[in-house]
């Protein structure tokens, strides 16, 4: 396996969830985004608990396009202070993660 991993950031509006989406994939930097929602975040925020109506968005890529991706998202993101959180695929479908692998290829034909 390349070590795959999933990305995960949380937007407030799903314009900007898919704005972020199609930009990553426009540079290749992930080979899928998915977007959910709305969810329900909790959280502390500059000394206030805080409920938010969020969009989720789960970009695919491998642990080498992290620090691009990353950077990639803070750019695009409205945030001060983004979710980026990436997980280990610890296993995945053979023809899914080739075809994963073909996306993130730079050079395309």
């Amino acid at each position: 396996m390349n070590n795959f991993i999933q990305v995960v950031t949380a937007t407030e509006k799903k314009e900007q969830a898919e704005h972020i989406a199609k930009a990553i994939i426009d540079q290749r930097l992930a080979g899928c985004a998915q977007i959910l929602g709305p969810i329900t975040s909790i959280y502390h925020w500059k000394g206030k608990v805080e409920r938010a109506e969020e969009w989720l968005c789960v970009l695919k890529t491998r642990a080498d396009r992290f620090g691009q991706l990353e950077q990639a998202i803070k750019s695009l993101h409205p945030y001060e202070t983004p979710e980026i959180l990436a997980f280990p695929v610890s296993a995945g479908s053979a023809s899914y993660l080739d075809w994963l692998t073909g996306e993130l290829n730079e050079a395309r034909t």
